[in-house]
């Protein structure tokens, strides 16, 4: 176990801190057996193979049941309490999703089995591909991109060739709004594109006389998301396409913030050109972790040719493989993460279309309601009503009492609910980011405004415990600057570092 916080704070067993799987280790101890050889044993030998045994910990079963459900849970989940974190959709998914992902047809089934074998997979991409154009407004989908990032690099890419197999060779730079996630300026330049920065205005919309003046011959194309990052609606999208398009640039849109919109708006009738979705964010599949994701691209008509393939092609008879004549390759080994696109379908059948219309309302309702509690103890940073997220400010009680955004989070942390994102916007001061989802009940979101109320009470009576919290977490305040500046990724170089303000 790896702690950057206070040893005294950590789970006691025995009376002793928790001991790591090395020390739990006694030579001889098994939690498993080898069954029996049923083929002649063969004596390899080869210059690479190790003649020495790996150095691995020696543990019964019951040692090594207990010690990783105890660091298990020690995690905070979705499962245990409520994750009210701006951007990353960190909502319940339903365990019918999981189900239907788990049944042997589909999760023992081989990417590389031939497509005369897999007719009901490549059915069910084609369905989820229809479903998805639907919602989006696009024409066509590819789901080779494994994640969210990938689907921006996927789309950045078809822009790219597109715009070199027009002779728009010229084309060099992508607009990105200052609010913008940070994997958009890093998928643009992994395209070979140079970013240009855009203003965020007072109200918190993209300064648009600003855009104007950005936008030339040398413009490829706009990356944004609607809502944008602030969580708000940007009123003049349809203008701001209009602009894009007049130097034949073309729009790209980031799908971190699609949730808010399901079956209110669409990207495609707004103008854009190219569409990645976060189907393990809007869609049901557990978030976080590293995965797993899924971050399939849709575009118009006249990018069909350049997806990524291959994709789904339903003929007369059956379903196959087609891959585009332009397209830009493969960004998976595969066919993306197939279990990933399941679950989203599997959650789309089980709301409906009247389920899927009220998505986007619920998570709207959601937001403004606790933006509306939430703002008598921490202004909003802007005024215009939020969609599926808000951005609330500390600033001002930073002044007045010391209590930053971050002293906030810790906080919430002690009491049973996870921080929400901070310090994201960079462009808004002691930044607290929420995003209640649509999953969760007005209690809840009740509960958060009232413990968030006592932790600024109980900070601005007492300023010194401001830097206590938490209190009751196995890590409590460790210093981030340190992994950060000097990362150690070698147990053996590990060494328990104090706690430095």
């Amino acid at each position: 176990m790896i702690s950057g916080g206070n040893a005294s704070s950590l789970p006691l067993v025995g009376g002793l801190p928790e001991p790591t799987i090395k020390e739990l280790s006694k030579p001889g101890r098994r939690a498993f057996n080898y069954p029996k050889l049923d083929i002649d044993e063969e004596t390899i030998e080869h210059e690479c193979l190790k003649i020495e045994k790996a150095p691995l910990p020696e543990v019964s079963e019951h040692d090594l049941v207990m010690h990783f459900s105890r660091l298990a849970h020690r995690n905070f989940a979705v499962d245990l309490g409520f994750y009210p974190l701006g951007s990353c959709t960190m909502k319940y998914n339903p365990r019918f999703a999981d189900w239907v992902a788990s049944l042997d047809g589909f999760s023992n089934l081989h990417p590389a089995a031939p497509q005369k074998q897999t007719q009901g997979a490549l059915e069910i991409l084609n369905v989820l591909e229809d479903y998805l154009i639907k919602i989006t407004g696009m024409d066509y989908a590819s789901f080779q991109p494994p994640a969210g990032a990938s689907g921006e690099l996927t789309g950045l890419l078809i822009i790219k060739k597109y715009l070199i197999e027009n002779n728009f060779d010229n084309k060099k730079n992508i607009i990105v709004p200052d609010s913008a996630h940070g994997t958009n300026p890093a998928s643009a330049k992994m395209a070979g594109f140079e970013v240009i920065e855009v203003a965020t205005n007072e109200e918190g919309l993209i300064d648009v006389q600003e855009l104007k003046k950005l936008v030339n011959e040398d413009t490829a194309g706009l990356m944004l998301t609607n809502p944008n990052t602030g969580g708000l609606f940007e009123e003049d999208i349809i203008e701001i396409a209009d602009i894009i398009h007049s130097v034949d640039g073309l729009l790209y849109y980031d799908g971190a913030n699609l949730n808010a919109i399901v079956g209110i708006c669409r990207p495609g009738d707004m103008g854009f050109d190219i569409v990645h979705s976060n189907l393990h964010k809007t869609f049901a599949t557990p978030h976080g972790g590293g995965g797993p994701g899924s971050g399939p691209v849709a575009v118009k008509k006249f990018l069909k040719e350049y997806l990524p393939g291959p994709i789904v092609k339903k003929n007369k008879k059956d379903y196959e493989w087609y891959f585009p004549d332009k397209s830009i390759g493969r960004m998976h080994g595969y066919h993306g993460n197939f279990l990933v696109a399941l679950r989203a379908l599997a959650y789309m059948k089980l709301l409906g279309k009247e389920g899927l219309d009220t998505l986007g309302s619920f998570a709207v309702l959601n937001a403004r309601y606790l933006s509306s509690v939430i703002s008598k103890v921490l202004p909003l940073a802007y005024t215009k009503p939020c969609m599926h997220e808000f951005v609330s400010t500390s600033k001002e009680l930073k002044k007045s009492h010391k209590i930053k955004a971050y002293d906030i989070g810790k906080a919430l942390l002690d009491k049973g609910f996870h921080s929400p994102t901070i310090y994201f916007p960079l462009i808004i001061e002691e930044a607290l980011m929420f995003e209640p989802t649509e999953t969760q009940t007005v209690e809840t979101l009740d509960e958060l405004a009232h413990t968030l109320n006592d932790i600024i009470d109980d900070l601005k009576i007492n300023n010194d415990k401001l830097t206590q919290y938490p209190k009751k977490l196995p890590v409590g305040r460790p210093n981030e600057l340190i992994p950060a500046k000097h990362l150690t990724v070698n147990w053996g170089d590990f060494e328990l570092l104090e706690i430095t303000e």
